[in-house]
């Protein structure tokens, strides 16, 4: 991502009045700040209230395990290069008990050696289904094993959700809070 951001923050006095009322339900439920993707999705509080809201299911009620879910955040986020979401969620991941060996295998954009059986299915499931916009019967039986029916579906939900928010932020050039970077690949 170069050159100056496309979409930066809006004035709060230049808000409408549904740009307002988007911006503050954010301010008032779990997240509690306004940051990364919403900034540019404020242009559109229908659509920014809308995801906001599959966004909050998917980071505080989800079926999988807040470690795997971290995990794959943080797959998708390499994935689409994203340094937002990297610096959000790298230092989550860690605390919710991802190893920084993953961590690191991860944002080298290697798959990690030493893995969970969960982590190692959640890797296999997003990368293919990244890859190929399907994952094979082996690799969704695995996975409905692992996390049953719902926790595959949320499998999905958080590859595509975080993909929107990557191609969100990175069409928009948003700007990375302060934390950790992804390196260049190439």
């Amino acid at each position: 991502m170069s050159g100056p951001d496309r979409l930066p923050p809006l004035d709060d006095d230049a808000l409408t009045p549904e740009q307002e009322a988007a911006k503050n339900a954010i301010l008032a439920g779990a997240r509690g700040v306004f940051q990364g993707p919403f900034i540019p999705l404020l242009r559109n509080p229908g659509l920014l209230a809308r995801v906001e809201q599959l966004g909050a299911y998917l980071r505080y009620e989800s079926q999988l395990p807040a470690r795997v879910r971290e995990f794959v955040i943080l797959i998708i986020a390499r994935r689409y290069t994203q340094q937002v979401e990297w610096a959000i969620h790298q230092p989550i991941a860690l605390r919710e008990g991802v190893s920084p060996l993953t961590v690191a295998a991860i944002a080298e954009g290697r798959r990690p050696e030493l893995m969970p059986d969960d982590e190692a299915a959640a890797w296999d499931f997003s990368v293919e289904l990244e890859a190929y916009k399907t994952v094979s019967d082996t690799t969704y039986a695995r996975a409905i094993r692992l996390f049953g029916e719902a926790g595959m579906l949320d499998l999905v939900a958080i590859a595509g959700y975080y993909g929107l928010l990557g191609m969100v932020m990175n069409t928009a050039r948003t700007a990375a809070p302060e934390g950790p970077r992804l390196p260049a690949l190439f």
